[in-house]
């Protein structure tokens, strides 16, 4: 089992190396990623090695499942929670073997988002964690969500206390995944900011293309100003922290506004990417100093050309490399589940606006007994 921390005063733990496999599965469908990560804290630091990492592409029917999730009736949604579980546990027993890597001390999975309602209480990642501890005999920890949100607050974003915890170099973390979200260390907060894959797969999609590789569909586009504008002025950017998306305000909002225009779909395509750049560069440009930059869109050369036009001189982006580009949410989750294992906290109330930080997730454990 995952070595117990051992307490050395109120804000300080001293865990020996434990290795977690971080599941992470992303609002644009891209693939499972599975990252074994090694975590010690020494010192006052967590320190991290992300030791083998792999990105397992869904079988069609399956990403199909889940894109359609939320339109299922209540036994179907249950049925395919539980098979989904089921497929992370067998592809985790895989991973595992085909490299050759130990038994980890616990499995970490995020799940996919179905429904994500803050407002009304309301969230449910489906892929059985029950499942996973099943089919794996190893501990796991899931669904981080829930009790943040039964207690007032967002569910979200949940990356930030693993950008304090190991990325302090940095002055703001931009995660660039369905949605783009950023972490500022200080003062401490996060928000969702815009859709990013969400909205160019959903165009490259109609394109014939699953994603749009470099953004070389987009740059054919032209921007058309008022759908440019209509976006621009949706009410979800004038709002304060905390806040965040979802594939709900995504159908019901930003691409109603889409529908409207009777335009050519690359330029639409052409105007939702200067819409992000807009977005992105207005929330860097109220900060200064260095800004880590991960998720698929970090890889997209005409979304970092048209950021970076923006940004003003007091912002130095930077792109790390491609291990934590693609798999930095894997290991957040790692450390997250990690924390949740070790009952210290890992929601912080000031980022999510729940009525107090919580060590949140369930817990199943492994075969112990």
């Amino acid at each position: 089992m995952c070595a117990k921390a051992k307490k050395m005063n109120d804000n300080e733990y001293s865990v020996p190396k434990t290795n977690v496999i971080g599941v992470m599965s992303g609002s644009s469908l891209d693939g499972l990623d599975l990252a074994y990560c090694e975590f010690k804290y020494d010192r006052g630091k967590w320190k991290y090695e992300i030791q083998k990492a792999v990105t397992v592409p869904y079988p069609r029917d399956l990403a199909k499942s889940l894109r359609n999730a939320r339109h299922l009736n209540a036994l179907e949604l249950i049925r395919l929670h539980k098979e989904y579980g089921e497929f992370i546990g067998k592809k985790i027993l895989e991973f595992i073997k085909s490299n050759g890597l130990a038994k980890p001390d616990l499995i970490s999975s995020h799940g996919h988002t179905v429904f994500h309602y803050p407002e009304a209480g309301i969230n449910f990642q489906i892929g059985d964690g029950a499942a996973i501890s099943a089919i794996t005999g190893i501990t796991v920890v899931s669904d981080f969500r829930s009790q943040d949100i039964a207690l007032g607050g967002q569910g979200a974003p949940l990356v930030p206390m693993g950008d304090k915890l190991l990325f302090a170099d940095y002055d703001l973390l931009l995660n660039l995944g369905g949605f783009s979200n950023i972490t500022v260390q200080k003062p401490f907060l996060a928000f969702d900011i815009c859709p990013v894959n969400f909205a160019l797969n959903y165009f490259a999609r109609k394109l014939g293309m699953e994603y749009d590789k470099d953004g070389n569909l987009g740059r054919k586009g032209n921007i058309y100003s008022p759908l440019l504008d209509a976006l621009n002025q949706l009410e979800y950017y004038n709002s304060p922290p905390p806040k965040s998306l979802s594939a709900h305000w995504f159908d019901q909002v930003f691409l109603d506004q889409l529908e409207r225009y009777k335009i050519p779909v690359l330029d639409k395509l052409r105007t939702v990417y200067e819409h992000i750049a807009i977005k992105i560069s207005q929330v860097l440009n109220r900060y200064t100093g260095r800004v880590l930059v991960t998720g698929g869109g970090a890889k997209n050369k005409f979304l970092m050309e048209l950021i970076s036009q923006k940004v003003d001189d007091k912002v130095k982006i930077e792109i790390p490399d491609e291990i934590l580009i693609d798999y930095k949410e894997a290991l957040v989750f790692a450390l997250l589940g990690l924390l949740r294992y070790e009952k210290k906290l890992n929601i912080d109330k000031q980022i999510t606006g729940a009525k107090h930080s919580t060590s949140s997730g369930a817990v199943y454990l492994g075969q112990v007994f």
